[in-house]
């Protein structure tokens, strides 16, 4: 071996300090820990919903159903975000998970790097609000046709919906997109700028 060539283990030593302060990624461990036992409660909120479902399916009526339906798919699309939070956090931010050549290796996570999980984090959370604006214009035909649960007595059949509520809901809504936009979009213009600094000759 040369003297000009690189040691690999002299590339891994780190002082004191500097490890300390690598090593203190492993505090977000806990986190993620935590988020995976948020997993096992949606777990169990799906099968709560699910048996409602079969078990008063000749009682309910097309929408209450549909409301239903709409409830179990926020709780699999919350879990999918819940999932690319912990595989894809854990593997940016504190170590590798090693899953290169695993036949169950998910296809995004070959490629993520922080800005790319932003970006699937935002779509991930257009998503679930888009489920949530669609059973408020379900449950849009109650207003003016039903009460106010909160002026009305408990039995009472009553909507929580107000006109102010969906409108707010749709903005906030559009925020999520525009916002999911703008990230996309300064993601792509920070790749465009490391791709012409490592290939100065390729813009020409």
């Amino acid at each position: 071996m040369s003297a000009n060539s690189p040691n690999p283990q002299a590339a891994k030593a780190l002082g004191p300090l500097p490890a300390l302060i690598f090593s203190s990624r492993w505090l977000q461990l806990p986190l993620y820990l935590g988020l995976i036992l948020a997993q096992v409660v949606y777990v169990v909120l799906f099968g709560k919903e699910l048996w409602h479902l079969i078990h008063d399916s000749l009682e309910l009526t097309e929408q209450q159903i549909m409301l239903i339906v709409l409830a179990l798919i926020d709780v699999v699309m919350i879990s999918n975000l819940l999932v690319m939070v912990i595989v894809g956090g854990y593997e940016t931010f504190v170590s590798r998970l090693g899953l290169q050549g695993h036949p169950d290796q998910p296809e995004w996570l070959s490629h993520v790097n922080a800005s790319v999980l932003k970006v699937k984090l935002a779509m991930a959370i257009i998503g679930i609000s888009s489920i949530h604006l669609l059973k408020t214009f379900i449950e849009a035909g109650s207003i003016g046709a039903l009460p106010l649960c909160a002026e009305v007595a408990a039995g009472v059949k009553c909507t929580n919906t107000t006109a102010e509520g969906v409108m707010w809901q749709t903005i906030i809504h559009m925020t999520f997109i525009v916002s999911a936009i703008g990230i996309a979009w300064t993601d792509r213009i920070m790749q465009a700028g490391i791709t012409r600094a490592k290939h100065p000759g390729a813009a020409h």
